[in-house]
């Protein structure tokens, strides 16, 4: 796979049906060949989930896994307008979910260079680490965006012993 496009989209893949459930699961409710969710989830094999596949899967676990990588690659981004409040609420939870996958990555990163090599699998979880950090840097960017909507927020800290 020398295009950049097919790793992210196997690993969208991967993360979609490991949210739905077992493959069994997913054999048995929407009628797929577990050897074409296999290939489907494995980087090994070129195979790509058809629309219809990614429609449903993407709607039986709510989350538009496949659909956020094909957007992000044409330049666009999702946005769920029910989580709207949710977020102008959270911007702190935000970046603390942010900074905590930063790390989670930086620290699987290190261990793979450790050695000088990087081998296939700690490339596999360095990914999965940075789906999480691209993930939570959404929900931040989310989340910056209803304050900016909104015209700001207030933080609502203080400083612990004040009046």
């Amino acid at each position: 796979m020398t295009d950049p496009f097919l790793p992210r989209i196997k690993a969208a893949q991967r993360d979609l049906i490991e949210d739905c459930g077992t493959m069994r699961r997913i054999e048995e409710k929407f009628g797929y060949s577990k050897s074409n969710i296999q290939r489907w989830g494995d980087a090994k094999y070129p195979d790509l989930m058809t629309i219809d596949a990614v429609r449903l899967l993407e709607a039986d676990c709510g989350i538009p896994h496949v659909t956020m990588v094909m957007a992000e690659v044409t330049g666009r981004r999702l946005t769920d307008p029910d989580q709207e409040h949710a977020f102008a609420a959270c911007v702190m939870q935000s970046h603390a979910d942010l900074m905590r996958e930063t790390a989670e990555l930086a620290g699987k990163m290190a261990l793979a260079f450790a050695d000088g090599h990087m081998t296939p699998a700690e490339a596999t979880a360095a990914d999965r680490a940075a789906a999480q950090m691209e993930e939570a840097a959404r929900q931040l960017r989310s989340a910056l965006a209803v304050v900016k909507a909104a015209g700001g927020v207030k933080a609502g800290l203080r400083v612990v012993g004040s009046d």
